[in-house]
């Protein structure tokens, strides 16, 4: 199973968006704060439909914390502008891929601390800053799953 992270996600529809994509996949979304939202925010909810109660979430007080009991030996942070293109990645079950808050994407700190598999999606850097962070998941998801061979059946 991959793991969705969102490390202080902003928008709430994104993170509904996302929610949904892990639903539909099989995804664990896990949630790391502070959260530019509350977990009972309509949007958010509007976003995930009737999905978000099918959803496998957990949710983290902070980094530190959701490394300490996660784990996580296989991460792929993900990037608009270093790194990797995506589909060149070797994804492996049980990866964690994490994305960034929407206005900043993951820290400097981060691809120092966890520089080993870094996934970017190419853009045209010159028009657009960056994907929406719902977009960016699901393009990496869907190849992550492709990859290992655990794309949902039809």
């Amino acid at each position: 199973m991959l793991n969705v992270v969102l490390i202080n996600p902003e928008i709430p529809p994104n993170t509904g968006n996302i929610g949904r994509l892990c639903c539909a996949v099989g995804a664990r979304l896990h949630l790391v704060k502070p959260l530019g939202f509350r977990l009972e925010d309509r949007y958010l909810k509007r976003a995930g439909l009737d999905y978000w109660d099918k959803l496998d979430l957990a949710v983290w007080n902070d980094l530190e914390t959701y490394l300490a009991a996660t784990c996580p030996v296989q991460m792929v942070l993900t990037s608009s502008k270093r790194g990797e293109i995506y589909h060149n990645i070797g994804y492996k079950p049980g990866d964690h891929i994490l994305f960034g808050p929407e206005t900043t994407g993951l820290s400097m700190e981060m691809f120092e601390r966890f520089p080993a598999r870094i996934a970017r999606i190419p853009i045209d850097l010159n028009k657009v800053r960056s994907l929406n962070l719902s977009t960016a998941a699901g393009i990496v998801v869907y190849e992550a799953l492709r990859k290992i061979g655990e794309l949902p059946e039809l």
